[in-house]
């Protein structure tokens, strides 16, 4: 290959199968970050649209079950939101990685902020999942009632909303690795 076709910015032949790899990773990348938009957003909305009222004697009283009532809920909504947010803004990282698939700064600024990202979501995850559990099982030790017994629906929609979350997690372990394999191929 001539060195003007190598100014013009061709990369040389023999880094074609490389660069045709690191353009389908690329691409696998965009497929799993649009997985963890769906996960995330999924989790947040079914989350943020729970509640569930009981009448108690003769409809005179209702207890009410919101995920509004537990700071810890409202963290796992803020922490979905927030992640489903960047997963949107990086999708034109992942994009522009499909078009220049030997960028090697926006994919190391991607692998960073994808960890911090993963931290935020697994926090906000983990600690829905303690009270979940404390909703299905109680605790008679510190005199807290399983109070899934009265609430089905209430638990049954923000477990569904774990399982999203979890998957998103998921998800994001395996965009952090799958980046640092485009990355190494670089």
């Amino acid at each position: 290959m001539s060195a003007g076709a190598e100014e013009a910015g061709e990369p040389p032949k023999d880094d074609a199968p490389k660069i045709a790899v690191n353009r389908g990773i690329s691409r696998l990348d965009f497929i799993m970050r649009i997985v963890a938009v769906i996960g995330t957003l999924g989790s947040a909305i079914a989350m943020g649209k729970t509640n569930e009222s009981l009448p108690f004697f003769r409809q005179f009283i209702h207890f009410r079950a919101e995920y509004k009532d537990l700071p810890t809920f409202t963290f796992f909504v803020v922490a979905n939101v927030i992640v489903t947010a960047y997963l949107i803004l990086s999708l034109l990282l992942s994009i522009f990685h499909i078009v220049k698939s030997d960028a090697r700064v926006t994919r190391t600024v991607l692998i960073i902020f994808d960890m911090a990202m993963l931290a935020f979501l697994t926090s906000g995850a983990s600690a829905a999942t303690a009270i979940v559990y404390l909703a299905h099982k109680g605790n008679t030790r510190a005199n807290w009632f399983a109070i899934c017994q009265q609430f089905n629906s209430f638990c049954e929609r923000v477990s569904g909303s774990l399982v999203g979350s979890f998957i998103a997690i998921l998800v994001l372990m395996l965009l952090i690795v799958l980046s640092a394999v485009a990355l190494s191929r670089n």
